[in-house]
């Protein structure tokens, strides 16, 4: 019948499926046989016995001999069946992830330099457009993106940024350096082996010595008690508002470093704010399992509205195009929000591990998520699964990745990760054949 059918199945899978199935057949004949014979065999000897008195159930003894033959040979043969496809499938599905890792997402540059985890990474939005890392070495870094290069070295905090409970703003002025052709790094699908912690490369080493230092900040926001855990300007650049482990968020004046509004409500630490591109609205992720939309569109007023849909910390939530919101958290799931409707998501990814700081590449609405096991996964809109960044002893992140940022219009890095191997990573993220994939 299979032979007679048109399948969607691969050749080779289907080939191998034939010849199982042909092996079966064969096997239950040969146990018709034997039954046969066994069945003579029976026959004689109650010829053997009958002078005796004595008979034996042929019907029984065949029955019972048979199915435990038979139980034993189709048991072998499923177990035979389970593992030919098995290793087929898992074949197929290698090659074709290795493929993709290959073609689609290519790493281009290490940003090595800082003394400890990364915990923040971002991309300028205006021009010069330079790569920013936070770190638990109680500094911040901005980085040439073609050279890998630091341009400027912040140590204005006096505890891992922005432990010290301070929020900093502070000016820079680089000159990007020339660019230099940069390697194909793209030798290895996601199948390798892995590296250890123990093989994590060396990066006590100081960043460059010509590297221009800031030790003062031009503005220190003071009103928070407890640890800063993010920040993010308002749409026109003149407000900035940050989040806390004091359970709150807090907009403030750039001009004045006034407090404006302290947005309270959420039960436990914020992990992450986040504000939309175009309009003066905010949101806020917490460990209390929620996360809040702050509205500041009305001069007058603010509004809220909570969003309840985790079972546990959401460790991260950002504005996509529209009016949807991308939350991620630490039960494992990735979730699509229509803002006019908060009682249900609209598209739910689940993943094997706890999500970090998510990002979405608003243009081609793709989803990059950074998990604690050191994957980096992408997904569409709608939930389906892209491809994942390589991870194997020559390239990829050897401990948690932390944070995610895309940089749509950029010529060769168009995504950065960071994590707790003291490095950020430039993937090429080519586009066409990643949505040609799905």
């Amino acid at each position: 019948m299979l032979e007679g059918q048109d399948s969607k199945l691969p050749s080779s899978v289907r080939s191998t499926l034939l010849e199982l199935f042909g092996q079966i057949e064969r096997e239950f004949e040969n146990l018709y046989i034997e039954n046969l014979e066994l069945r003579r065999e029976i026959e004689t000897l109650n010829e053997r016995l009958a002078a005796e008195g004595q008979v034996i159930d042929g019907a029984e003894l065949s029955k019972g001999q048979l199915k435990t033959k038979a139980s034993h040979s189709t048991s072998q043969l499923s177990q035979k069946l389970k593992t030919t496809y098995k290793a087929s499938t898992s074949k197929i599905v290698s090659s074709f992830k290795a493929t993709t890792s290959r073609a689609v997402c290519q790493l281009v540059k290490e940003y090595i330099g800082h003394r400890d985890g990364i915990w923040d990474v971002s991309v300028a939005r205006t021009q010069p457009v330079v790569l920013g890392t936070a770190s638990a070495d109680h500094t911040a870094l901005l980085w040439s993106i073609e050279t890998g290069r630091c341009l400027i070295k912040y140590t204005g905090h006096v505890g891992s940024a922005s432990g010290d409970q301070t929020a900093h703003i502070w000016r820079y002025a680089v000159q990007l350096p020339t660019p230099q052709p940069v390697a194909d790094t793209s030798i290895c699908g996601e199948d390798e082996v892995e590296c250890s912690d123990k093989d994590e490369p060396d990066v006590d080493g100081d960043v460059s010595s010509d590297c221009p230092t800031i030790r003062v900040p031009l503005t220190s926001l003071k009103s928070h008690q407890g640890v800063v855990i993010a920040a993010d300007w308002l749409v026109g650049g003149k407000q900035v508002v940050t989040a806390s482990w004091d359970r709150t968020a807090n907009l403030y004046d750039v001009e004045t470093a006034e407090l404006v509004h302290s947005l309270t409500g959420h039960d436990q630490e914020l992990t992450h704010c986040c504000t939309h591109p175009t309009q003066r609205l905010v949101v806020t992720s917490s460990r209390d399992t929620t996360f809040r939309l702050w509205d500041f569109r009305d001069p007058s007023i603010h509004s809220v509205n909570v969003f309840q849909g985790h079972t546990d910390t959401v460790t991260s939530a950002v504005f996509t195009v529209g009016d949807n919101v991308v939350s991620g958290s630490d039960d494992r799931t990735v979730k699509v929000w229509d803002l006019k409707n908060m009682r249900s998501p609209i598209a739910t990814i689940r993943t094997d591990s706890a999500i970090n700081r998510i990002n979405v590449c608003v243009g081609q609405k793709i989803i990059a998520l950074p998990h604690d096991n050191r994957q980096v996964r992408l997904f569409d809109m709608s939930g389906v699964r892209l491809a994942r960044l390589p991870r194997s002893s020559r390239q990829g992140h050897r401990r948690m990745v932390c944070c995610s940022a895309w940089s749509e219009d950029h010529p060769t890095c168009n995504l950065f990760t960071c994590g707790f191997d003291r490095q950020a990573i430039g993937w090429n993220i080519n586009i066409p054949a990643l949505l040609q994939e799905k």
